[in-house]
């Protein structure tokens, strides 16, 4: 590891409040419709990807759910900034979305390749697969919305498989009726 004693400081950052009712874990599990056990396995990557920015040469990209951690932990301003940044790493860590195009799509793909190369490399073995998507689903995975769920029902969409059964299967029935 390059600098154990940087990860052992991120390691130990505490992002639950002691004392707090509903905290950044449970906000995470509750916004995303996560478990607490996998949201608190995305902490451990976040704080993994926090140091990997910390340590790495050039620009590196998060998996989609700990990118959720990292937009989270952004919004809870002096933890993140205050206590993170300033307090924790010595430095300040942007978040820098894309700003589209065919360009950018490159970039952050070459930019998600460099982050599970470094993190092989600081970790010593591959990321977890539930959390780091591979490189293909990362980038056309992303049409999430946040929705009122006590308003709206959430019903999954049929597999395009299912959806052509479905309609064989309702040709076959109308047939007669035509």
């Amino acid at each position: 590891m390059k600098d154990q004693i940087l990860w052992n400081k991120i390691k130990d950052f505490v992002l639950d409040k002691e004392n707090a009712t509903f905290n950044f874990t449970e906000r995470l599990a509750r916004d995303n419709a996560w478990s607490l056990e996998f949201a608190k396995r995305v902490v451990d990557e976040y704080k993994k990807f926090i140091y990997l920015c910390c340590i790495s040469d050039s620009p590196i990209t998060p998996s989609d759910s700990v990118d959720q951690a990292w937009h989270l932990h952004l919004t809870y301003t002096q933890s993140y900034w205050k206590d993170l940044c300033q307090n924790t790493l010595g430095k300040e860590i942007h978040h820098n979305p894309t700003e589209g195009g065919d360009s950018e799509k490159k970039k952050f793909s070459n930019y998600y390749n460099a982050s599970f190369d470094l993190y092989r490399a600081e970790f010593g073995r591959d990321p977890a697969r539930d959390i780091w998507w591979d490189n293909k689903k990362r980038f056309t995975d992303i049409h999430f919305k946040r929705i009122n769920v006590n308003r709206f029902w959430l019903i999954k969409k049929p597999s395009p498989k299912l959806l052509l059964g479905l309609k064989l299967l309702s040709a076959i029935i109308l047939a007669p009726l035509l």
